[in-house]
């Protein structure tokens, strides 16, 4: 297989992957160029042991905990990092839409709360549908390991989906504006008079 016929066909799994594994938006071109960059350079050498995407794999796992090393370093450099807002996608149903950001952005937040090495686990396993022998050869890690991260990570996602709609269904909506009194230049309609 050469390089142009790997990075169309695995293209799409790579962006969602290093998405999954907490990628900002906005980061997203940098940590793809990263990934196919060391794609690249090591296609040679791939001996073919196990699939290209568990290969691929575990190169965006790396890739991605270098970044979020990176932001974390920066942040403290910084003092914080502020949260960059995507750009409104201008599509007919707006209100599917939102609806769906606002699910992806749930999804973030609570994977987020994860440690990386569950948050792979979590992903590969749950959103990627990989079993857990290929998830073990990806990672490198012990079967009976993978199996824990991955219950780990399914608890702490429950407890945090289990928050989130605790506030959500204990939100209290904001009081009603005030209504302004009719003044000598109103009308108890609200209009001039």
């Amino acid at each position: 297989m050469n390089f142009r016929q790997l990075y169309d066909e695995h293209f799409p799994f790579v962006w969602r992957s290093l998405r999954r594994l907490g990628i900002r938006e906005a980061d997203l071109p940098d940590a793809l160029q990263d990934v196919f960059l060391v794609v690249h350079r090591r296609l040679p050498t791939f001996e073919g042991r196990s699939k290209v995407s568990t290969w691929i794999f575990g190169i965006c796992f790396r890739v991605a905990g270098d970044r979020r090393k990176a932001a974390r370093v920066a942040a403290r450099r910084d003092g914080g990092d502020e949260l960059l807002l995507d750009a409104p996608d201008e599509r007919a149903d707006v209100a599917a839409e939102a609806e769906r950001r606002q699910g992806l952005a749930q999804l973030e937040a609570l994977l987020d709360e994860l440690p990386l090495d569950q948050r792979a686990v979590f992903t590969l396993f749950e959103l990627e549908g990989m079993t857990g022998e290929d998830i073990a050869q990806t990672l490198e890690l012990p079967l009976g390991t993978v199996y824990s991260r991955l219950r780990l990570a399914r608890e702490a996602f429950r407890r945090g989906a289990a928050r989130s709609q605790a506030r959500d269904r204990f939100h209290v909506p904001a009081p009603p504006s005030p209504k302004v009194p009719a003044g000598p230049l109103t009308s108890p309609a609200g209009g001039k008079r």
